[in-house]
């Protein structure tokens, strides 16, 4: 018969039950590592067909328009804009814009020499970036006022647009809030002129703000306004100061200079100096004022000439002939004086006033109200 094998030992047991779990431990980092390469490849391919599904220019297409978006009328429909070519005169000699093309100011006095003038617009030759905006030193209300106004303009202006086409337009309306040209307050720059009709933004006089927003393009207007009063940057518009989309052909486009064209719109600034960097001084330290359209200027009355006047005047009626007239002397003494005023008897000679007289209170009563000690 054959010797039995011993019994393993305690510390046998253990080395192989060790041997066992490191087993297990590799065979599951294995599998772990294998599932996470699984999940990153088909994560990659994912995003791979996401973006080979999109154009080019890597922007994501847009949600297909819903209500009032969807209106041919909708002032941010700038595809839409095709019956005005040449943006009118108000009486007062502004410009008033055209749909879908933003208003012209007169420039001020040239703040410089032509040697620095010059230098400037050596130095800034091309496209130059704007510098971030900042909003440090306003208030919180100037801070939600902006963001209202700017939020309004970028939504009535370029609601149909891509991300970009509404970045550039906020990068505009900031442009000129640090240009000497325009107000120094957001809600001044996209209002600017609503009180007449030479609005610089058709939307703050064509009534289109009568209409209620909706609210997912609300909400994107907002964010994008956030971003520019945050600081965020468009750069390829550069320091424009102007836009007019496709459709139109404004007559101040042929003084300005093109910088870019973003979705529907083609963005100018100005020429010369007032072009440059060194033009966009303004501080912005808020002041901002309460959003909305401007109250309409009261117009002055107008002076009319003697002969118009004499024209429109009613004619004096003359008593019919043959009418009895009543001269003085045949008033009678009893009425010659109507109207004149009865002074009371025993009253001063002064006029006196018809008001009765004052209520009489008893003694008992006189004391009455007062504390008792």
């Amino acid at each position: 018969m054959a010797d039995a094998k011993p019994p393993l030992s305690y510390f046998a047991h253990m080395r192989i039950a060790m041997r066992t779990v490191r087993t297990m431990t590799r065979v599951w980092a294995a599998l772990v590592a294998l599932g996470l390469a699984l999940i990153v490849a088909l994560a990659a391919q994912s995003a791979w067909r996401a973006i080979a599904a999109h154009r080019s220019d890597g922007v994501p297409p847009l949600p297909a328009p819903a209500g009032y978006e969807a209106e041919d009328h909708f002032p941010g429909a700038a595809l839409l804009y095709t019956d005005i070519a040449f943006a009118p005169q108000s009486a007062d000699g502004s410009a008033a814009p055209a749909q879908g093309v933003t208003g012209t100011t007169a420039l001020p006095a040239l703040p410089v020499s032509a040697a620095m003038a010059s230098a400037a617009m050596q130095a800034d030759a091309g496209v130059v970036a704007a510098a971030p905006f900042a909003t440090k030193v306003a208030s919180s209300l100037d801070r939600a006022r902006a963001l209202e106004c700017l939020t309004a303009a970028i939504y009535y202006e370029a609601a149909s647009e891509p991300d970009a086409g509404q970045s550039a337009v906020a990068q505009v309306i900031l442009n000129r809030v640090r240009h000497p040209a325009f107000p120094a307050t957001v809600c001044g720059v996209v209002y600017q002129g609503s009180e007449r009709s030479g609005c610089q933004f058709s939307f703050a006089c064509d009534g289109a703000m009568a209409r209620v927003p909706a609210r997912a393009a609300w909400a994107r207007a907002a964010r994008h306004a956030a971003m520019a009063l945050a600081g965020y940057v468009y750069a390829p518009v550069g320091l424009a100061t102007h836009y007019h989309t496709y459709a139109v052909t404004p007559a101040w486009n042929r003084s300005l200079v093109m910088t870019d064209v973003v979705g529907a719109h083609l963005f100018h600034r100005w020429k010369g100096f007032w072009g440059t960097r060194a033009a966009f001084r303004q501080v912005y330290c808020g002041g901002e004022p309460l959003p909305g359209p401007h109250t309409p200027l009261i117009q002055p009355p107008v002076a009319l000439a003697p002969n118009v006047i004499a024209a429109v005047a009613p004619m004096p009626v003359a008593p019919p002939a043959g009418a009895p007239v009543t001269s003085a002397a045949q008033v009678r003494p009893a009425y010659a004086d109507s109207g004149s005023y009865v002074a009371q008897p025993g009253a001063a000679t002064q006029q006196q006033d018809n008001l009765p007289p004052a209520a009489t209170v008893l003694d008992k009563y006189k004391d009455s109200g007062k504390p008792l000690f």
